[in-house]
């Protein structure tokens, strides 16, 4: 078991030296994003299925909440959250179309999309942040392996480029957190 641990958290070190060090800029540039659009009252909307809607509610409830700092809550959302919208939707729609028709009755000029997917190829993050990008909002990604068909069509993308999901949820856990930090460092500085 002990051979099995240290393989994991080697691994793990490993993704965040080759594949996450490098992406400091664009991590940089996301914080930049989310920080002018909540400065010009916008919100961020954020998805995704699976561990990725996991992942998307924690990053709300950061926001929403407070992640070091008691502040003023900031405008975040999970549309990953509410089963009567999600099961009427999927019902009445079709699956592919849960997010985009939150997106289309959310999402304004100027708000940050957020889709969070592994593959890169979660059609309903896809079509939602494609609704996005019509309706003027920045879209960011959060993606795994090649960043698959959603990587070319979002503003920005942060791809964690490993064949492992459980190392891609780590490191898009981690860059949430550090994006939490940067929000929070930015708007409240001190507090």
């Amino acid at each position: 078991m002990q051979d099995k641990i240290n393989q994991h958290i080697s691994r793990h070190i490993e993704v965040f030296q080759q594949v996450v060090m490098p992406m400091v800029k664009d991590i940089e540039r996301c914080a930049q994003l989310m920080c002018q659009a909540l400065i010009q009252g916008n919100k961020i909307l954020v998805m995704g299925n699976g561990g990725s809607a996991a992942d998307a509610q924690h990053f709300a409830a950061e926001l929403v909440g407070r992640f070091l700092k008691n502040r003023k809550a900031l405008p975040a959302i999970a549309l990953t959250t509410d089963s009567s919208i999600l099961t009427a939707v999927a019902n009445d729609f079709g699956y592919e179309q849960v997010f985009s028709r939150q997106v289309e009755a959310l999402a304004k000029p100027g708000d940050v999309v957020v889709g969070i997917s592994t593959s890169g190829n979660s059609i309903n993050v896809q079509r939602a942040l494609d609704l996005a990008a019509e309706l003027e909002c920045n879209t960011v990604a959060f993606l795994g392996r090649d960043g698959g068909t959603i990587e070319a069509r979002v503003d920005l993308s942060l791809t964690v480029a490993v064949n492992e999901t459980p190392h891609i949820q780590e490191a898009h856990l981690t860059m949430i957190h550090i994006l939490c930090d940067l929000i929070e460092s930015e708007l409240f500085p001190v507090n």
